[in-house]
C-alpha cells in the first residue's frame, strides 16, 4: 500500500473488534467446514457446467448423485453463486490470513483457472483497523517505551490497513517524518495456527486436485505469509536493497530506524511523492518521464537478473516518484530470491525473448521447470516455442505485454504437468507492473526496447574476464577435486571397454597421459559451459571425448 497517499480518517475504515485468537480445534473446524463446502461447491459447479452431450455414463451419474446429496448442506447464501465467487467469499469469511493467501493466489494464473484468479483480485484490501489509542498501545508494547519518548506526533488517520499490519504517519523527536507499520493484535498467533491447518488441507486437496499441486502451492504461500509477520525481515530487505543500489542514488529505498523498530513495529523514512499513476505525473516534462522509465527498467533488470533479489509485491501503490526525478520503492515485506543457476537461466530466457530467439527462450524456460508425474517436457517446449514465435512475428510488443507472454507460457505448464515456484509468478507480476507503469509514462512504451540496453550491459558483465576468473577461483576446490578423480574414472572406463572387446589394455603410460589430458578438456569444457561460452566449451568437450574414444580403440 502506498505511503504517499493518505487513505482518509479512520472513520473510513471498519473498526476491528479485538478478540482472543480462536483455539486450534475451533479454527480447525471452521477451516475444514469451509474447505469441504468449497469442494462440494466445486463438484456442484462442475456438474452444472457439464455439456448436455456429456451428461451420460456412470462417472457423470455418480458425480450428479454426490452433488445432489451434498447440496442441501451448503450455505444457502453461497450455493447459488458461481464457484469463483464462493471461493472468494469463503476466504473472506475465514479472516485476514486467508485473505492474504487469496491475494497471492490471485497471481497464480499458471495453476488456477483465469476466472478464479480474476475473482480473487476482488478480495478486501481495506481491512478493519484497531482504534488509534489501541494502535499507540501496540507501539508501546512492541518497542518497550512510551510513545511520547519516541515520537512528537502520530497521525490519527491510518494510511492503510492490510491483512497483517496497519500504517500511520509519525514524526520522530528529531523531526523526521516517518511511517509506523504495526502488526495487528492476534495476527501472529492466528497465522501460525492457520499455517499448520493449511498444510494439512493441502495434503487433503492433493488427493483430488493433484494436477494443480495444491500441497506445494499452499506450502509456498504459507512460507511467504509467515515471513511478512516479522517486521525485522522487512527492515533487512530494505537495507539489502539499499546496499545493492548503493551506486545508484536515483533508485531510493526507505531508511529504517532500527532503534524504533522491533518484531511487531517497523519505523521507516516516509517517501513523500505521488504514485506513478497519479494525475500529477502526466504534467512532468517528457525528459523526466523518459528518465523514470529508464530508471525503472534498469532497477527491474538488476533486481531480477543480476542480484536475484527482487520486490515481490510490486504495483503502482508501492512506487513513489521523487524529485530529481528519482524512483522510490516501498512496502518491502514480500521479496523473491533466485539462486545463481535459476537467475542465469531466467536471464537468458528473457534475453532470448527480447532478441527474438524462440527456440533458445523455450529451452531456457524449460530448464527452470519442475516436472510432475507423467510430465511431457517435449510437448511443453514445443508449445512454448510456438507461442514465442507467434508473438515475435505477430502482434509484437506494441499490442501484447511481454509479461503476459511469459505468464501465458508458464500457464501452459499445468497442461503438461510442468510446474513453477511462486517466485516465477511474482517475477512476472513485477514485469507486468513495470510495463503498466511504463505505458502510463510513455504512450509508445516498448518493454523490449527499454530493457535491451540494460540486458546487453548485464550480459557483458556476466562474460567479463574478471567475473569469469573470480567464479573459476571460487569453484577451484570442486574443479581440483574433479580433475583428481577424472583420470581414474576415465581410465577405468577405457579398461572396461578394452576388456569388453577381448584384449588387454596396451601402453598404460600413454593411456594415462591421454586420459589426464582428455579429462582436463572435459572439465574445462564443463566450466566454460556454465558461463554460457558454448563454442569453446563444445570444442574442448569434443577434444576430450575424441581422446577417450581413441584410447578405447
Amino acid at each position: 500500500m502506498s505511503q504517499a497517499t493518505t487513505r482518509g480518517p479512520s472513520a473510513d475504515f471498519e473498526i476491528l473488534r479485538e478478540r482472543r485468537p480462536p483455539g486450534l480445534i475451533r479454527r480447525f473446524l471452521a477451516t475444514w467446514r469451509h474447505a469441504l463446502g468449497l469442494l462440494v461447491g466445486a463438484l456442484d459447479a462442475a456438474v452444472k457446467a457439464t455439456p448436455p452431450s456429456r451428461r451420460r455414463g456412470p462417472r457423470f451419474r455418480t458425480r450428479q448423485l454426490a452433488a445432489a446429496l451434498a447440496r442441501p448442506f451448503l450455505d444457502r447464501r453461497l450455493r447459488k453463486l458461481p464457484f469463483p465467487v464462493q471461493f472468494r467469499r469463503r476466504l473472506e469469511a475465514l479472516g485476514a490470513t486467508y485473505i492474504k493467501l487469496g491475494q497471492i493466489l490471485s497471481l497464480r494464473q499458471d495453476l488456477l483457472p483465469r476466472e478464479v484468479t480474476s475473482e480473487l483480485r476482488n478480495l478486501l484490501d481495506r481491512l478493519p483497523v484497531v482504534p488509534f489509542e489501541r494502535f499507540k498501545e501496540l507501539v508501546t508494547e512492541g518497542l518497550g517505551r512510551p510513545v511520547g519518548e519516541m515520537f512528537q506526533w502520530i497521525d490519527e488517520r491510518p494510511l492503510g490497513s492490510a491483512s497483517i499490519a496497519q500504517i500511520h504517519r509519525a514524526t520522530t523527536l528529531d523531526g523526521d517524518l516517518v511511517v509506523l507499520k504495526v502488526v495487528k493484535p492476534g495476527i501472529a498467533e492466528t497465522l501460525k495456527r492457520d499455517a499448520a491447518l493449511l498444510k494439512t488441507l493441502g495434503w487433503f486437496l492433493q488427493l483430488g486436485l493433484a494436477r494443480y499441486q495444491p500441497r506445494r502451492m499452499i506450502r509456498e504461500l504459507v512460507d511467504f505469509t509467515l515471513r511478512e509477520v516479522d517486521m525485522r525481515r522487512e527492515a533487512d530487505n530494505a537495507e539489502e536493497f539499499a546496499h545493492n543500489f548503493a551506486d545508484q542514488p536515483e533508485i531510493v529505498f526507505p531508511r529504517t530506524y532500527r532503534d524504533l523498530s522491533s518484531r511487531t513495529v517497523l519505523c521507516q523514512e516516509f517517501l513523500n511523492g505521488p504514485r506513478p499513476d497519479a494525475e500529477a505525473i502526466h504534467h512532468l516534462p517528457v525528459a523526466d518521464r523518459d528518465r523514470l522509465t529508464q530508471l525503472g527498467a534498469g532497477a527491474i533488470i538488476q533486481m531480477l537478473y543480476r542480484d536475484g533479489f527482487f520486490h515481490a509485491d510490486l504495483h503502482p501503490g508501492n512506487l513513489v516518484v521523487l524529485p530529481g526525478p528519482k524512483c522510490g520503492f516501498i512496502d518491502l515485506g514480500m521479496v523473491g530470491r533466485f539462486d545463481a543457476d535459476l537467475r542465469r537461466d531466467l536471464f537468458f530466457y528473457y534475453y532470448f525473448l527480447v532478441t527474438g530467439d524462440a527456440e533458445g527462450a523455450s529451452r531456457r524456460l524449460l530448464a527452470t521447470a519442475r516436472s510432475g508425474p507423467r510430465s511431457d517436457r517435449a510437448g511443453f517446449r514445443r508449445e512454448v516455442e510456438e507461442l514465442s514465435r507467434r508473438f515475435e512475428h505477430g502482434s509484437g510488443f506494441a499490442d501484447y505485454s511481454l509479461g503476459q507472454l511469459i505468464l501465458e507460457s508458464i500457464s501452459k505448464g499445468a497442461k503438461y504437468r510442468i510446474y513453477y515456484p511462486v517466485e516465477m509468478v511474482l517475477m512476472v507480476k513485477a514485469l507486468i507492473t513495470f510495463e503498466g507503469v511504463g505505458a502510463l509514462l510513455k504512450p509508445d512504451f516498448d518493454a523490449a526496447k527499454e530493457t535491451r540496453s540494460h540486458l546487453q550491459r548485464l550480459l557483458l558483465q556476466q562474460l567479463s574476464p574478471l567475473k569469469l576468473m573470480r567464479e573459476t577461483i571460487e569453484g577451484g576446490p570442486q574443479m581440483v577435486d574433479a580433475l583428481l578423480k577424472t583420470p581414474a574414472l576415465v581410465h577405468e572406463g577405457i579398461r572396461l571397454l578394452e576388456e569388453a572387446r577381448g584384449r588387454p589394455p596396451s601402453d598404460p603410460g600413454g593411456a594415462l597421459r591421454s586420459t589426464v589430458f582428455g579429462g582436463f578438456c572435459l572439465v574445462a569444457g564443463a566450466v566454460l559451459a556454465t558461463q554460457a561460452l558454448w563454442w569453446p566449451a563444445a570444442g574442448l568437450g569434443l577434444l576430450g571425448l575424441v581422446l577417450a574414444l581413441r584410447r578405447a580403440g
